[in-house]
């Protein structure tokens, strides 16, 4: 079913406290499947296992939800586990043939989803795998990408406009001497809607413009900012790592060979809608369909990017509802103890972390005894050096 032909059937969103309750349904699903995948982050584990129990769980746990309800809800995964190490900037979610073992000090980009009756809630994390505090170049490209998320969080809010984040979160990096990775977008989130049409660009180019838009209460944001020591423009180095793609709703085709057939007939029943890795189907058959169903544009690919190597990559990926009484960062993760080797002096910056991010209710009820701080009310801190990395706020 198309974005529009959805609007008709009238568009639920944040005005529903039902809709609310889903997407934080969601969050607690995708914040736990992100604690287990963590936990199994070990030197000479199989990425392919980790990132198969975090599929796993949130099938398991999103199951468990909704069951006893007249009207069938679909629920589980929005983006299956990916990850991506080191140099390796997104998307990496190997085959299960694939042997590739974590190692001691590689840097890990998580990245997840889980939704509930179409409502997502996404989450990105790094860390460090590693006793002890992250320092160098690796911890000022984490805590890079942490203090841009944490200015993002304050100006994703009503009145104000995708531009504004977009040259926000670069002079973050800029204040830490690494950039933002070009390519990456944060999207609008709907109903069965991972890739909404309001967006919020890393870096502004020539080559990717975006419309220009303002944001609005009762809208969901799934921000995403990725951070390097790098250049910040990631390659395609090989395109058989791609497994994670995404069935093109607005596009057909009459495929001409029968295993394109045979596996694009399974997508469309399995996974008509969200993002889902190669992994779930035959792998021989798949890898020969898959090619020709790219190729007409029927599926949409994640490719897998990388940076050169010796460059550290960060990832930090949240979703945010802006509630009436202000933003609700619903994903996240308490980071590692990080020792960047850049401070923020940056005036501007240091007042962009100042914003509230709830607002404070306006006149009437009674009045409360002393000033209680809301949950997230708290200014942010820009990470200094021996900082502890407690910046993400809700755990």
């Amino acid at each position: 079913m198309s974005d529009d032909e959805r609007g008709e059937e009238k568009e639920l969103d944040l005005t529903s406290p039902e809709v609310v309750t889903k997407y934080k349904s969601a969050a607690e699903i995708v914040n736990k499947a992100l604690q287990l995948v963590l936990s199994e982050c070990k030197p000479k584990a199989k990425i392919v296992d980790i990132c198969e129990k975090g599929d796993s769980y949130i099938r398991e746990q999103s199951g468990s939800m909704y069951k006893n309800v007249k009207k069938k809800i679909e629920r589980g995964v929005a983006f299956p586990t990916c990850l991506s190490v080191n140099n390796t900037v997104c998307h990496y979610s190997p085959l299960a043939s694939d042997e590739t073992v974590l190692e001691e000090g590689d840097i890990l980009k998580i990245d997840m989803g889980c939704h509930i009756d179409g409502f997502i809630a996404v989450v990105g994390h790094t860390h460090v795998l590693q006793q002890g505090s992250v320092t160098g170049r690796a911890a000022d490209a984490i805590a890079a990408a942490n203090t841009a998320a944490e200015v993002a969080l304050r100006l994703v809010k009503p009145g104000k406009k995708n531009q504004d984040v977009t040259e926000a979160i670069q002079k973050v990096a800029a204040a830490y001497d690494c950039k933002i990775v070009e390519g990456v977008l944060s999207h609008q989130l709907k109903q069965f809607v991972i890739d909404g049409n309001k967006v919020v660009l890393s870096v502004s180019n020539p080559e990717t413009r975006v419309d220009d838009a303002e944001f609005e209460e009762n809208e969901v944001y799934a921000i995403d900012i990725v951070t390097s020591t790098g250049d910040g423009k990631p390659k395609l180095l090989d395109e058989k790592q791609t497994t994670i793609y995404k069935r093109a709703v607005d596009k057909n085709y009459h495929l001409k060979m029968k295993a394109s057939r045979f596996i694009f007939s399974e997508i469309n029943q399995k996974y008509p809608i969200m993002p889902f890795s190669a992994r779930a189907l035959e792998e021989k058959r798949a890898r020969l369909g898959l090619v020709e169903c790219v190729n007409h544009e029927l599926l949409q690919p994640y490719p897998v990017l990388h940076e050169k190597p010796g460059d550290f990559v960060a990832h930090i990926k949240f979703t945010v509802l802006l509630m009436p009484n202000g933003s609700d960062r619903i994903t996240s993760h308490t980071l590692q103890e990080l020792q960047p080797t850049k401070s923020v002096d940056d005036p501007e910056i240091k007042a962009w972390l100042s914003l509230p991010v709830k607002t404070k209710k306006k006149g009437g009820g009674k009045k409360k005894k002393g000033k209680r701080v809301e949950k997230g009310e708290e200014e942010a801190e820009p990470m200094e050096e021996s900082s502890n990395g407690q910046g993400q706020g809700q755990e």
